[in-house]
């Protein structure tokens, strides 16, 4: 039986029950992630988009085959070349042969485009979080459980990682880099800068886990520093570090998009999302459709794992959701 305080409001009294059932015995941290995952539509919504966008880069090749047209592939007789190549149709040359309309002016297809891009911009995007989750639990870990010279070394270095106006370098750096593979680059110049945001949250984790009694257990049994590391301050912070990963991705989507979009990130033919906004801005008041289709597919990417991030954020780590 539930006893609801006078004076107290019905949303908290339901918070409360929900936080007792959701705390119930033998219910393990995923099981209650799951439950609650269920019981959320926005939540629903935004894995259903996420895992649509990961199948998408994953078979971009089979998908972008399936439209008839390669993403390089130009398609003369879908534009107009007395009115400076504009698509050919209604709503940027949308048709049974061009699913998404074409560019102007190259006939490129955007379906293909648009699917190869996906590849390239999650490609990116999921590389550069797993070298920032890695590297950056890593020192946190280091950092927090050996505390001393080790820590104040490694914060100095996450303090002076920080203090760079990352966005001005990674542009400085591109644009000097001529023969090099873009993706690679991009990759570990977006992992370098983003470790020591995800490392400061590992070794306040770390520092409120090694005094622990579990952990003076392990370490008083003959435990050492790798096996309490790995067996006991690392489950620890799992729940934290996924939940900041899923917030990372859409971060770095966004960066990736947005140094393409400059002209220092991807370059031609290879297809980006940030890129074809960037020539699509030519063309926004003449074939407003070239700028739209990119930006909904980078839109509702963003939107999709901000969403999910939040979710697991709050419930994997809702202490750090609410500070």
């Amino acid at each position: 039986m539930t006893t609801t305080i006078p004076g107290a409001a019905p949303d908290a009294a339901a918070d409360t029950a929900a936080d007792r059932s959701a705390a119930a015995p033998g219910s393990s941290p995923w099981q209650l992630a799951r439950r609650e995952l269920r019981r959320r539509p926005a939540v629903r919504v935004s894995l259903c988009i996420v895992l649509l966008f990961v199948l998408m880069a994953v078979g971009a090749p089979w998908l972008g085959a399936l439209g008839g047209w390669s993403p390089h592939e130009f398609d003369k007789s879908a534009v107009d070349p007395y009115l400076g190549g504009q698509p050919l149709g209604a709503l940027g040359g949308i048709s049974p042969e061009h699913w998404l309309g074409v560019e102007p002016v190259t006939g490129r297809d955007l379906y293909a485009r648009v699917v190869h891009g996906a590849q390239v911009s999650l490609l990116i995007a999921f590389a550069a979080t797993a070298i920032v989750v890695l590297a950056g639990t890593a020192a946190g870990i280091a950092a927090g459980y050996f505390g001393g010279r080790t820590d104040t070394v490694l914060s100095r270095l996450m303090d002076l990682t920080m203090s760079f106006p990352s966005l001005i370098f990674m542009i400085a750096l591109l644009s000097v880099a001529k023969d090099v593979n873009r993706i690679v680059l991009m990759t570990a110049v977006i992992g370098i800068f983003g470790w020591p945001g995800i490392a400061r949250v590992v070794r306040g984790q770390t520092l409120s886990l090694k005094h622990r009694e579990y952990v003076d257990a392990a370490r008083v049994g003959g435990a050492g520093p790798w096996r309490i590391l790995t067996r006991e301050i690392l489950p620890g912070v799992a729940g934290p570090v996924i939940a900041y990963t899923t917030l990372l991705i859409p971060g770095m989507i966004s960066t990736e998009a947005a140094l393409s979009y400059l002209g220092v990130g991807v370059r031609p033919p290879t297809p980006s999302w940030g890129q074809m906004i960037a020539e699509s801005v030519a063309y926004y008041e003449t074939d407003p459709m070239y700028f739209v289709i990119p930006s909904v597919f980078l839109f509702l990417a963003v939107l999709a794992f901000t969403l999910l991030g939040d979710a697991l954020r709050d419930i994997l780590d809702p202490r750090g959701g609410r500070t």
